[in-house]
């Protein structure tokens, strides 16, 4: 939580305003973020300065990691996130390869699980992590990558959290994510909430303690809406202790997440936290 804080108050007073083409609005901004959380402790980094949706974090996760295409599949789930972008967004909307209503694309989680080799034929990166790290190989090329220039095109939405390192050390295992471009008052909390049940969860199902995450951000900014909820409401509020994340321990497999588990095998104790405050959200 103090990171968070710290992050936004360097965005308040050190960011340089950005016009962002897509959406049409400045964008408070800076280059370069560095956030770390203890998941070997189970110090869950979910924000306490307001009320965060942490199920929501969670099911689109889970439909990343299953390959999911289409925002009904992250809706049975239990998440909202993908409707905007999949059925509001014009030149989405416009693109001949939109295959109708609800339709993503090869974003996020296709690419992760099916990308195309020039032959047709596809790789699946995540059964592979999960392969070697369950045998204990790292070949230092454990990395699940979203991002696909040759592909930009097919999708909605570029993948703005777009690779996953992981790494093993002995019995420990620990993993680096990186981010292009990060909403920080909205999307933020969603993506340290990824990235710190991506290392609890690969760790459980390839059989390793988790270390540590490693979140690195490229371009954090504040939109011009947001600024003004940041800046007077959600820093000046006294954050809380970090919850911790429980997850059901008879997820043991890939196989497991593909096919069974839902957000009931989720839990998060001791989470306290300030009303929420409802930040504009930019298509």
């Amino acid at each position: 939580m103090k990171q968070y804080l710290e992050l936004c108050e360097r965005i308040i007073n050190d960011g340089e305003w950005v016009l962002n083409e897509r959406t049409g609005k400045r964008c408070l901004t800076i280059i370069n973020a560095d956030l770390e959380y203890e998941v070997g402790t189970n110090q869950f980094p979910l924000i306490t300065t307001r009320k965060s949706y942490w199920k929501a974090a969670i099911a689109e996760l889970l439909g990343y990691l299953r390959g999911y295409d289409n925002a009904a599949q992250f809706r049975a789930l239990g998440c909202n996130t993908w409707n905007a972008n999949a059925n509001e967004n014009e030149a989405w909307i416009n693109n001949p390869y939109r295959k109708g209503k609800d339709d993503m694309g090869r974003v996020y989680g296709v690419q992760g699980r099916q990308w195309q080799r020039p032959d047709g034929s596809y790789v699946d990166q995540l059964q592979k992590i999960t392969n070697n790290l369950s045998q204990n190989i790292d070949d230092r090329g454990e990395i699940l990558t979203f991002y696909n220039p040759g592909e930009i095109h097919l999708g909605c939405l570029r993948p703005c959290m777009h690779t996953h390192t992981f790494s093993l050390l002995n019995d420990r295992l620990y993993l680096t994510s990186y981010q292009r471009s990060c909403d920080v008052p909205l999307g933020l909390n969603f993506n340290q909430i990824q990235v710190f049940t991506l290392l609890k969860l690969v760790a459980m199902i390839t059989g390793h303690k988790p270390g540590k995450a490693y979140h690195k951000i490229v371009n954090a900014h504040i939109y011009e809406d947001q600024l003004e909820l940041m800046r007077d409401i959600q820093i000046k509020r006294k954050p809380f202790p970090s919850p911790k994340l429980i997850i059901n321990p008879d997820i043991k497999t890939l196989n497991d997440i593909e096919t069974w588990v839902t957000l009931d095998d989720f839990v998060v104790e001791g989470y306290e936290y300030h009303e929420a405050i409802h930040y504009p959200f930019s298509v």
